[in-house]
């Protein structure tokens, strides 16, 4: 009898001084474990991949600012992409279903400004070639065209999107698009002046509409964007 007792005041002892080192973790609700959930988690700095394939590549720093309305800030959770135009079937997808349904590319690019300034970037994302295949483009169509959230608009020839194997980016250097660098999506349009880079795209149009301008084409830049062309001063 005594020896049983002895043993639940051993237990007792024991039990009591776990709960005070904290062996025995937190009440639920309580504050100071690491894993409490009434803690916000602490963001920590994004990383960039800095060289790709033995070349280094610019940072997502290494940008001017130089869109027509300032950098755009885009809801995720409302957003939608739109694929219109000469299809069998128009599209309208969310920012997950662009990129969840269909396989992502990676391509080192160098996208040069008229500015005067280059920047080389490891870019990821979609072909737009499987965003129009998806909705059934006209083969017969000759022009794509681009529409942004800010208002901005371009346009490229579809053999040109198809030939090329051209991507709408959605990571740079290995890191979500930030919103000044266009976030959700941003045209990868590899050889071709950076004003055909379209950023904040919300919408795609399958066209034969050849004689279709942009928002700089429209000011007297080049509906092709070759960058062997000589920049408009």
């Amino acid at each position: 009898m005594k020896a049983a007792v002895s043993r639940s005041v051993m237990a007792l002892v024991v039990l009591s001084t776990l709960s005070i080192s904290g062996c025995l973790g937190a009440p639920r609700g309580g504050t100071g474990g690491p894993t409490s959930p009434d803690r916000e988690p602490t963001e920590l700095q994004r990383v960039e991949i800095k060289e790709y394939e033995g070349k280094d590549l610019s940072s997502v720093e290494d940008f001017r600012e130089n869109s027509i309305k300032g950098p755009q800030e885009v809801d995720k959770e409302t957003y939608r992409l739109v694929v219109k135009g000469l299809v069998d079937t128009p599209l309208e997808l969310t920012y997950d279903e662009v990129i969840a349904e269909r396989e992502t590319f990676k391509k080192a690019v160098t996208l040069n400004c008229v500015e005067g300034w280059s920047v080389d970037i490891l870019w990821e994302g979609i072909k737009v070639s499987d965003l129009l295949d998806q909705a059934g483009a006209d083969p017969a169509a000759r022009v794509i065209i681009f529409r942004s959230y800010d208002g901005y608009s371009t346009s490229l020839p579809a053999d040109y999107i198809r030939d090329n194997d051209i991507l709408m980016a959605y990571k740079m250097n290995g890191v979500d698009l930030p919103p000044e660098r266009g976030f959700p999506f941003q045209l990868v349009a590899e050889e071709k002046w950076g004003y055909k880079w379209a950023k904040w795209i919300t919408e795609i149009e399958v066209s034969d509409d050849t004689s279709f301008k942009g928002y700089w084409e429209s000011r007297g830049y080049s509906n092709d964007g070759d960058q062997r062309e000589e920049s408009r001063e």
